[in-house]
């Protein structure tokens, strides 16, 4: 489809959405809030689709005064500088507008659930774990998300097992999504006595956060357990069957829950997550199919895929998708500078999706 094409599309699908938004007094509050989410989202495209058509109509009608003000130098002199000044504004312009029209992942806006697991390397992964569940809390202070955690396994000496946490806010599943992946690092351990550095790793999974409407859960296919919650060494911290473990019968997919007192607060937790779990297995699913008929994307998305090197010793983070590397590794640990990690990432998918003609790799 051609720019001009693609820019009468938005328009008219902005018309339409303020139209039906202008009935709103007959419409279902799900689909008030859906189209009002979309006109929002419409906005900025719009606003670039005016800046683009401005720049164009200028420029026409630089070329048309350029031709009729032939004998007047002043004129053909000021004609010449706008058609310059338009000829380095237009092509930043229109590739804004290429950005804003790529076909958006419909679950972009949504909130996240993050996980984080120690992997191999013992207490040393634990730790890692523990300082990359930090890093992504302190980034959501950063951007104003709100930051839930769900809940924390840790190891009795500030290393976690696996933690989890509910991230939202605007656009969060969109800015962290490429997060997934194994999470190494190398560096000398205090333990280490003859200064060796040492390699651990860290699995992160941060999966779009799911509502009832989307998963078809039956009664039927769960078995939901109860039991005393323990923490750290097995000793008990409640004198009540609260915790919760809900198995997924067909997938076998299983959440525990014992972070809170109360039996239901923690099936709900649980529930979420199982949801969110079942829902991006579906999502993985789609992009499997969809990811054989592309030319390249960042990443396979195989959580079990290393996608990111934090070394110690040379003050470096590395992003093996992109060949991306900062020696800014405190900051990017402090959650200060992981943005340029994200923003990096996000450009390279744009890129591609442009290159191969908007491509998406959302599931329907």
């Amino acid at each position: 489809m051609s720019l001009d094409l693609s820019m009468d599309k938005v328009l008219a699908r902005r018309a339409e959405v303020e139209e039906r938004l202008s009935q709103a007094a007959e419409m279902a509050p799900a689909e008030m809030t859906a189209l009002s989410r979309e006109l929002a989202e419409l906005r900025p495209v719009c606003d670039q689709v005016a800046l683009v058509r401005r720049l164009v109509s200028e420029r026409e009608a630089a070329v048309i005064l350029l031709g009729e003000a032939a004998d007047d130098a002043e004129m053909v002199e000021m004609a010449k500088q706008e058609i310059e000044d338009i000829d380095v504004q237009l092509p930043d312009a229109q590739k804004t507008l290429q950005l804003l029209l790529l076909p958006r992942d419909k679950d972009d806006a949504r909130n996240a659930i993050l996980e984080v697991r120690a992997g191999t390397g013992g207490d040393e992964a634990a730790l890692f774990a523990a300082e990359l569940f930090s890093m992504y809390q302190r980034f959501a202070a950063r951007l104003g998300w709100r930051f839930e955690v769900m809940e924390i396994s840790e190891t009795g000496i500030g290393g976690y097992k696996e933690a989890t946490a509910t991230i939202a806010g605007f656009d969060v599943f969109a800015r962290l999504k490429f997060e997934s992946g194994v999470h190494r690092v190398q560096r000398v351990p205090e333990t280490e006595a003859g200064g060796r550095i040492h390699t651990s790793a860290a699995t992160v999974a941060v999966l779009p956060e799911a509502e009832d409407v989307d998963i078809d859960m039956q009664e039927s296919d769960l078995r939901i357990d109860v039991f005393r919650a323990s923490g750290p060494g097995g000793q008990s911290v409640n004198t009540t069957d609260s915790a919760v473990r809900v198995t997924h019968i067909p997938t076998g997919i299983v959440v525990s829950q014992q972070d809170e007192k109360s039996q239901h607060k923690n099936r709900a937790k649980a529930m979420k997550i199982l949801r969110a779990r079942l829902y991006d297995a579906e999502r993985a699913r789609v992009q499997a199919e969809r990811a054989a008929s592309r030319k390249g994307q960042v990443g396979s998305g195989d959580r079990s895929e290393r996608i990111r090197t934090y070394n110690f010793p040379q003050g470096r983070v590395t992003d093996h998708r992109i060949n991306l590397t900062l020696y800014k590794l405190e900051k990017v640990v402090a959650g200060e500078a992981l943005d340029e990690v994200i923003e990096a990432l996000v450009a390279e998918d744009q890129a591609q999706r442009l290159a191969e003609g908007g491509s998406d790799d959302t599931p329907t």
